[in-house]
């Protein structure tokens, strides 16, 4: 892999996003609850981040951890589908496959609700860690299949955890993707072969409440989005085309402490939506390659 670092080299593409406005954001919610590698669950290790880092020996059952993991699904998913249905804001759901199989009803709500759900893989892990292409196609079909089973649409979009591997966007083009998201490199989507490579960011993320240089209360990250927001809208005002991303875990801010960050932004969106296109990732995708 030879590294970009030059990118539209300053001269981005002159893309106006279909209602009008340059600017564009993808809200995504992180559906990884039941697919982070539990001992009790019969992985070899336990996930060792949460709310706080796992002290429980390698190799042994981390109830305690597994429980703060199951609280995503079982409550904070509801919140979150909640204030998403009252602000009418959409969003792409980033769904590991074994989570969605194990937490049915919250990805089949999500998707009944009209949001994207995308492949986040098989498990909550880097795909750079599959030693061979046969054993991450195995994953890659079972997790597009479980999507498709659960919600009634196969992904069009993937997105893993970490890296992925030297063959996993050749296998997602032989799969018919759409798009891509592990890339971090941009403020808009560019192509690589047949894919599409619509980037993420780790720094409008609600994983930097997990991370002790991040966020502490909700307003830490109400106040950083905004100021994300008020940045890219100055940008695009100059005829200049952007894209934000903002992401969410339902374990992280579908916590009561945590919650208000999430209604917050999304009321901050739902204001101001005749300056914005709040998109999936589909959508932003099907804009661009159309556009471009």
């Amino acid at each position: 892999m030879i590294r970009d670092l030059v990118g539209y080299g300053g001269q981005t593409p002159d893309v106006v996003w279909p209602n009008g406005s340059r600017l564009a954001v993808s809200v995504v919610i992180n559906l990884e609850e039941g697919a982070e590698q539990q001992v009790i669950d019969g992985d070899p290790v336990t996930e060792r981040m949460g709310e706080v880092l796992s002290v429980v020996p390698d190799g042994r059952a981390d109830p305690g951890q597994a429980q703060i993991f199951a609280y995503g699904p079982r409550s904070g998913a509801w919140r979150m589908a909640d204030a998403l249905t009252h602000h009418d804001v959409t969003a792409t759901i980033f769904a590991c496959s074994r989570a969605v199989e194990r937490a049915a009803p919250v990805a089949h709500r999500f998707a009944q609700d009209g949001h994207e759900v995308a492949c986040h893989g098989w498990l909550w892990r880097p795909h750079a860690d599959y030693d061979d292409p046969d054993a991450e196609a195995r994953d890659l079909d079972r997790a597009g299949q479980a999507i498709a089973r659960v919600t009634g649409k196969p992904p069009v979009g993937f997105f893993c955890r970490g890296a992925e591997s030297p063959w996993t966007r050749d296998l997602l083009a032989d799969r018919g993707y759409l798009y891509t998201s592990n890339g971090f490199d941009d403020d808009l989507p560019y192509a690589d072969g047949p894919l599409t490579v619509v980037p993420y960011a780790l720094d409008s993320n609600d994983m930097k409440f997990f991370h002790p240089n991040g966020f502490v209360r909700a307003a830490d990250m109400v106040d950083y989005v905004t100021d994300a927001l008020d940045v890219l809208e100055t940008e695009a005002a100059r005829g200049r085309t952007r894209l934000l991303n903002i992401g969410f875990h339902l374990r992280i801010v579908g916590r009561p402490g945590r919650f208000k960050a999430f209604d917050t932004i999304l009321s901050v969106l739902a204001a101001r939506k005749d300056r914005l296109w709040v998109a999936s990732r589909e959508q932003i995708a099907r804009a661009w390659i159309a556009a471009t």
